[in-house]
Formats: C-alpha cells, sequence, structure tokens
C-alpha cells in the first residue's frame, strides 16, 4: 500500500504530499515536474527511487502545484518560478518542519537551488541530482541544449503526451521495454494534460536561476550521470562550479531520469553525503569480463522503420544476444534500449560472443559495435556495477559500426587463445585516470 496521501495549504492551493520513512533525518524531495504521489508506486524504479531515500530519512514530497493530485492551473496561467518555490515552505509547515535536507532531481534541481538561496535557515543541505542552473544554450553558456533539442522534446511532448515516447527518448535504458514505456505514458497522463506538459516544458527552457548559485551557502552534493541526454556532465559541473564548497560526483549513466537505471549508483552518494555512512549491499566483487555493444546510427534507422517496425526489430535484436550470450556462457545484466550489458566468466568467451553477435544482427541488416574489459566488478542480483563496467562502456564508444574494441587487459589475458588483435593506440577515457592501450579483436 503507497503511503496516505495528505493536502497542505498554500493560500487557496492545495498541495498533495506524502510522508515516507522513519529515518533520524529529515529529506524534502522536489521532484522532476510531472509527478503523481500516488501513481509513482505503481512504477518499480520510481518504488525503489523512494525506498532508497526514505531507508535512511523521513522522506516528505509532493506534487507541484498545477501537476499530479494537487489543484490544477490553467495552462496559460503558469506562476513564476518564485511562487511555485512556495511549495516547499507549504509542505514542511503542514509537517511541522523548521529544517529539511532539500533534493532537487532533473529539471526541478532549479527550484532547490532558488528555495536553498532564499530560505538558508530552512535548508540543512543540498543535494542536487541531474542538474542544471538553465537547460537550454544560451550566449556565454553553450553546455545547454540547442534550440533544436528544445523544440523536439516540446514538439514530441505535443504530439505524444501519455504514449511514454518522451521517456523512450531521455532514458536509453527504457528503449525497447513496450511494457515500462507503457506503465511511464499512463504516469505522464495522471500527472499532467498535454497542454500543461506542453507549456511547463516551455517554460523549463526559459528558467536561468545561474546567477542564483553563488548565493547558496549550505552545504551542497551535486551527482549528475556521465551520459545524460538532456542536461549533460557539464551542466551539473557548472552548478557545482557557482556553488562555494560544493561536492561534485559523476556516476556511470545515460539516463535523464533518476528513477530509471542505475538508481543505486546515485543514491549511495546522497546517502553518504547526508549520513555520512555508504549503504553496505549485499554484493559479490568477482574478477569478469564486461561486454557493452550498441546499434550504429539506431535513431535513423528507426525513422526509417518506423515505430512499429523498429520495436519488432529490438525484440529480435534482444532475442539473438540471449541466445549468444547464453551460449558462450554469459550473463545479460541489462539491455539498454539498442545494445546490452554482459558479464562473462572469460575474456576468449566474451570476444568470441561479440563476433557472434555481430554476425547474427548483421542478417537483420543492422550494424553493432562491442566494447570490452577484464576487471573487478560488483554484482548486485541481476546487475552489475563498478569501475569496470565504466571502462567497458568507455572503450566501446569508441569503435566504429561492426568493431570489436578490447582494453590492453583483455588481450593480455587471451593469450593462445588463436584471438588476432591490431593495435588501435593509447586514448584518454572520460572520467578514467590515465591512458589505455585500445585494441581491435578481429576474426
Amino acid at each position: 500500500m503507497p503511503p496516505e496521501t495528505q493536502y497542505a495549504k498554500k493560500g487557496d492551493a492545495h498541495i498533495a504530499y506524502q510522508i515516507v520513512g522513519e529515518g533520524p533525518l529529515d529529506v524534502v524531495l522536489v521532484s522532476t515536474w510531472f509527478s503523481h504521489v500516488e501513481a509513482r508506486w505503481d512504477l518499480p524504479g520510481y518504488a525503489h527511487y523512494l525506498g532508497r531515500l526514505a531507508s535512511f530519512s523521513r522522506l516528505i514530497s509532493f506534487d507541484k502545484y498545477g501537476t499530479g493530485l494537487s489543484d490544477p492551473i490553467p495552462a496559460k496561467e503558469l506562476p513564476p518560478l518564485e511562487d511555485w518555490m512556495d511549495d516547499v515552505s507549504a509542505v514542511m509547515d503542514a509537517v511541522g518542519l523548521e529544517r529539511a535536507a532539500i533534493v532537487g532531481a532533473g529539471e526541478a534541481s532549479p527550484m532547490a537551488e532558488l528555495f536553498a538561496a532564499t530560505y538558508p535557515e530552512r535548508t540543512s543541505a543540498l543535494v542536487l541530482l541531474n542538474a542544471t542552473a538553465r537547460i537550454s544554450a544560451a550566449p556565454g553558456y553553450e553546455i545547454g541544449a540547442p534550440r533544436e533539442v528544445q523544440e523536439g522534446i516540446i514538439s514530441m511532448a505535443e504530439q505524444t503526451w501519455g504514449r511514454g515516447d518522451l521517456i523512450a527518448a531521455i532514458n536509453p535504458s527504457l528503449a525497447g521495454d513496450s511494457a515500462a514505456i507503457e506503465a511511464w505514458g499512463r504516469f505522464l497522463r495522471l500527472s499532467a494534460s498535454p497542454a500543461t506538459a506542453a507549456a511547463v516544458m516551455r517554460m523549463l527552457f526559459e528558467l536561468d536561476v545561474r546567477e542564483v548559485l553563488p548565493t547558496i551557502k549550505v552545504p551542497t552534493l551535486v551527482v549528475h550521470r556521465l551520459d545524460n541526454p538532456i542536461v549533460t556532465v557539464d551542466q551539473g559541473r557548472y552548478v557545482a562550479d557557482q556553488i562555494d564548497g560544493a561536492t561534485f560526483v559523476s556516476v556511470p549513466g545515460a539516463d535523464y531520469g533518476l528513477a530509471v537505471g542505475d538508481i543505486d549508483a546515485v543514491i549511495d552518494e546522497v546517502e553518504e553525503f547526508l549520513t555520512g555512512s555508504r549503504p553496505a549491499h549485499a554484493t559479490d566483487r568477482v574478477l569478469a569480463t564486461v561486454l557493452f555493444t550498441d546499434i550504429v546510427d539506431s535513431t535513423p534507422r528507426a525513422v526509417e522503420l518506423g515505430d512499429a517496425r523498429w520495436r519488432e526489430v529490438l525484440e529480435r535484436h534482444d532475442e539473438l544476444a540471449r541466445t549468444e550470450v547464453e551460449r558462450f556462457g554469459g550473463a545479460i545484466a541489462d539491455f539498454t534500449g539498442d545494445g546490452l550489458l554482459a558479464s562473462f566468466e572469460g575474456p576468449a568467451r566474451a570476444v568470441r560472443c561479440a563476433f557472434a553477435l555481430r554476425n547474427r544482427l548483421r542478417t537483420l541488416g543492422l550494424d553493432m559495435r562491442a566494447g570490452l574489459h577484464t576487471g573487478e566488478i560488483e554484482r548486485r542480483g541481476t546487475n552489475i556495477a563498478g569501475i569496470g563496467v565504466h571502462i567497458a562502456a568507455r572503450v566501446v564508444a569508441l569503435g566504429g559500426a561492426g568493431e570489436v574494441l578490447v582494453s590492453r587487459t583483455v588481450r593480455d589475458l587471451v593469450t593462445g587463445s588463436g584471438l588476432k588483435f591490431v593495435e588501435r593506440g593509447p586514448h584518454t577515457l572520460k572520467g578514467v585516470p590515465d591512458q589505455w592501450e585500445i585494441l581491435e579483436a578481429v576474426e
């Protein structure tokens, strides 16, 4: 059963909120703009996200005025951000909170930043996840999203709101998972109407709180996924650089949403920052060979084939991948929309699996690339994590169509296997220290 939904008064408006958890620390979550405090519990990833935060705190979260279960607002009468910021105060007052740690996620981070700057006496700490102070590009701020990206997102929202297309586009780990996309589509329908969604998105691309950042004087943590497709890691670093004493941490991942992908990698950092101790997960640390693959030029191909046909192609991709990974003794940890993440006990088997899958996919008219690295990983159930996974992800990003790239570690461990390699020289892998020797495995 989800927690009880309660209402705080903000003038004549009602703000829906929930409280979950009994930890000693009070945390107020300023979640992403489109929210529904009850429907989110139907999404496994969202439930895990909230559960992790509540595992070490008393978590208070709410639907912003005009969305979800809070009172509606006409799409043409959206208030300024400073009025929306008062939602936080209203909920804290209703709960009887003097101070709390404020957590702002995604496009809600400007609202959290403004609150912390305006009410430092009510903010014990500030945590910003996939944060930004301005989403869109501007003169002197080229790290923002270009206009064509903005227009594409708004157009997609207007034309496909409630179908999950937008969620799939900004969260690569969900691409190809039709059940998850459908569930997220329902969540969006319950969060806001199409007109409200489009109006809010236009407003979000116009928000700019860059001048506010230097005035924030509370302990601050900024956690950002390295390959976030909309709010890039450079935007997160910018936020941290502008806040005096802020801590910046990057974690692997390409999803915009915090309730999808490797949620624990993000919340582990939050828990350690707010409590002083890192959570102890039931993990096994093992030596394994990590294989990352993805389909080259998948976006143009999807446009060419259309949604229905492309979904069929991805389903066939997943079937072939399961067959080949199992045949070579590996285990799939995740499908990444147009690729996969798998681990193997032996590096030679992993390389040969990459060859086999590449050849099978060519029968579907698909070109894939692969990246492999052997190193220590953490197993968390069926998931894997750790620097070994991160390195493999960086290796695959260097590849072209049909290429199987490996780190020097893989090459050294398969001596005598009969596999052949071509030197590709030293490379700097983003987020990884030192230079890495990369080779191409050839059949």
